[in-house]
């Protein structure tokens, strides 16, 4: 999990997801939508795939990226799980507010 969280800390990684959301784009396509030299945008597709954030496929000569959206999902519930953040039903919840 730390790997999903060490991807999710740069704004450049998180604007990709977000861009990915729409759904598959190629590395071209992503890499256009940023101020940065392709190796950089390489190293940050490297991070993103280390973590399971993304998937690829080849298509010819490009590389066309895929949104993981179950591996951030368990990410996100393994964090707010280890706050206890969601751990109650919401019945429960909405009583104390109540009292």
């Amino acid at each position: 999990m730390s790997d999903v969280f060490k991807a999710l800390s740069d704004p450049t990684r998180r604007e990709v997801l977000r861009m990915l959301k729409s759904g598959p784009k190629s590395a071209g396509e992503l890499a256009e939508a940023f101020p940065v030299s392709r190796p950089t945008m390489s190293a940050h597709f490297n991070a993103l795939r280390a973590a399971g954030l993304v998937s690829t496929e080849k298509a010819g000569k490009s590389v066309i990226y895929h949104l993981n959206v179950s591996v951030l999902e368990e990410a996100l519930l393994g964090f707010a799980g280890a706050f206890g953040l969601g751990s109650r039903p919401a019945a429960d919840a909405s009583s104390e507010r109540k009292e």
